[in-house]
């Protein structure tokens, strides 16, 4: 197959909201992967926020379930998420243009701070720095679940609410573990949401 993008990919171009470019996307998922801190999970929200918000690249059901797809996936949750929305929105290329701009980051990062990690090791403006950091952090993925919440409330669907709450429950007061959950919620989802409604 010598197309760089899929023909289905081409064709739904034209219902952009905003004119698709390996440019911004690259240039966006950069910018993402810069700022992003505290795990590949981090990355789901403000990717979501540019890329079916703003730009309309993709459809918000689609974005949770190429996420689904990515964390189920072997490997970096950043690098999976990366790739697989991006052959989604742009075929291969897509593909590669997203994971070079959400690798480049962190490595251009560590290798600044290999050469100078005793200075950035003990210096206590970086820690707080990065405390801050990690309290945005908090505040974007309480969001994210706020959001997806007050949604499945207002379609009146108790069983994804079930699901969040038992997920929750298990992860936080039993402390099983998480790949446990996310095969027994996968497995509720085959057999029990079916129904076009939980679409």
């Amino acid at each position: 197959m010598n197309e760089s993008k899929p023909a289905a990919v081409e064709q739904e171009k034209a219902a952009f909201k905003e004119p698709f470019s390996y440019r911004k996307l690259f240039i966006s998922t950069f910018l993402i992967s810069a700022f992003t801190v505290g795990g590949g999970f981090v990355l789901i929200p403000l990717m979501k926020a540019k890329f079916v918000d703003e730009y309309g690249w993709l459809e918000e059901k689609e974005a949770l379930d190429l996420v689904s797809i990515a964390q189920s996936a072997p490997g970096v949750m950043a690098a999976n998420s990366s790739i697989i929305m991006g052959y989604r929105m742009g075929g291969f290329l897509g593909s590669v243009t997203a994971l070079l701009a959400t690798i480049l980051p962190p490595l251009i990062t560590l290798t600044v701070i290999s050469f100078f990690y005793d200075a950035v090791a003990s210096n206590p403006y970086v820690r707080m720095f990065l405390k801050g950091m990690q309290c945005g952090v908090t505040a974007i993925l309480i969001k994210v679940v706020v959001d997806l919440v007050v949604k499945q409330v207002k379609k009146k669907l108790v069983l994804p609410l079930i699901i969040m709450a038992g997920s929750f429950i298990a992860a936080a007061v039993f402390k099983i573990n998480i790949m446990q959950i996310i095969a027994v919620d996968a497995i509720i989802g085959l057999f029990l949401m079916r129904d076009p409604q939980y679409d």
